[in-house]
């Protein structure tokens, strides 16, 4: 008789292979690598497991192949929506072939990034993917697949780096503003790795172009930092016609600090962002910003693991993802 809901045990394997009228070792190869089974009964499989409410048993599952199937995430700040797109990246690769990703934050604090990866790395878990600080002896001795996500200040040996191309995303926002009439340019800026490179192609546009470089610093990128280097640019430069905030979060800052102004985007102040996050895309901002596709980092990202998982001897690589310009309404020509 198959089982039903009212059953009070939690199924097996065995109770799958009965309901699905197939043996039970081609339930375990179908947990394994499904695409070995016929079409027919993979069906059946699949059927029996949503009918049950079959869930594996991962620990059984580590013992049998020594892989967890299972990947770490670290990264350094969970309220950054950067991560939101690089996970559903991973996940979209990731998710389909039975794997999981385990995250662990790592907000600044002494050996916080240390202690995220040792917790990930004594969960076993198949490959890491950083998007966080790295440093040579966070991994020491460290044996699995390691990808660093983002731009940071150290790739350890070993690692790959699948990064956006965040010099040539800084250098086509402040292209924008150039081509729009603008020179009163300024530029918030956080202290990442990141940050280092969206500014660096800023800069370095502006010069060419003999336009003042003008930068408001701070040392992180949330949306109060954003605020507080808006405040210091426009009290400090009141010319600025433009404003290219390091990401989304500080541009979110900046219109505030315009509004406190009694000044209006993009009228008297053009904003352009980075990231090109659902803050962006709300009507409510309609940003203006540069989407440095992130989803695309977490896909590659993914890739590259499973493909060191299977092949161990793979030399590192370095990958930039190439950043493309969205317009919105918060930009416009000098007025």
């Amino acid at each position: 008789m198959p089982l039903n809901s009212a059953q009070t045990r939690r199924p097996t394997l065995y109770d799958v292979a009965t309901q699905a009228g197939v043996s039970p070792s081609l339930v375990s190869l179908f947990l394994k690598d499904p695409g070995r089974i016929s079409e027919k009964r993979r069906e059946a499989v699949q059927k029996a497991i949503r009918d049950l409410g079959y869930r594996p048993s991962r620990a059984a599952t580590t013992l049998a192949s020594s892989r967890t199937k299972s990947i770490g995430l670290v990264i350094d700040d969970y309220r950054n929506p950067w991560f939101v797109d690089l996970l559903r990246g991973m996940e979209s690769v990731l998710s389909d072939l039975g794997y999981q990703v385990t995250l662990a934050d790592s907000r600044p604090g002494a050996n916080r990034i240390k202690e995220a990866t040792d917790g990930l790395l004594a969960m076993h878990v198949d490959a890491l993917v950083l998007a966080a600080e790295p440093s040579e002896p966070m991994l020491a001795g460290t044996w699995v697949p390691t990808v660093v996500a983002g731009w940071r200040n150290g790739v350890p040996a070993g690692a790959d780096l699948i990064t956006n191309d965040d010099d040539r995303g800084g250098m086509m926002a402040a292209d924008h503003l150039l081509a729009l009439g603008h020179s009163r340019i300024g530029h918030l800026s956080g202290s990442d790795g990141a940050s280092f490179h969206r500014r660096a192609g800023y800069q370095s546009t502006l010069e060419a172009a003999g336009v003042e470089v003008v930068i408001g610093e701070s040392e992180g990128t949330s949306e109060e930092d954003g605020y507080g280097s808006a405040c210091w640019l426009l009290d400090h430069h009141p010319g600025t016609t433009a404003i290219f905030a390091a990401n989304d979060t500080m541009a979110l800052g900046a219109f505030a600090a315009i509004k406190a102004r009694g000044l209006s985007v993009p009228n008297e102040v053009s904003v352009i962002g980075y990231d090109n996050s659902p803050l962006a895309k709300s009507r409510f901002l309609d940003l203006t910003s540069i989407d440095n596709r992130s989803d695309v980092v977490g896909v590659d990202a993914a890739r590259r693991l499973l493909a060191r998982i299977d092949d161990p001897t793979l030399e590192p690589e370095r990958k930039l993802i190439e950043p493309t310009l969205v317009l919105r309404g918060t930009t416009s020509a000098v007025r």
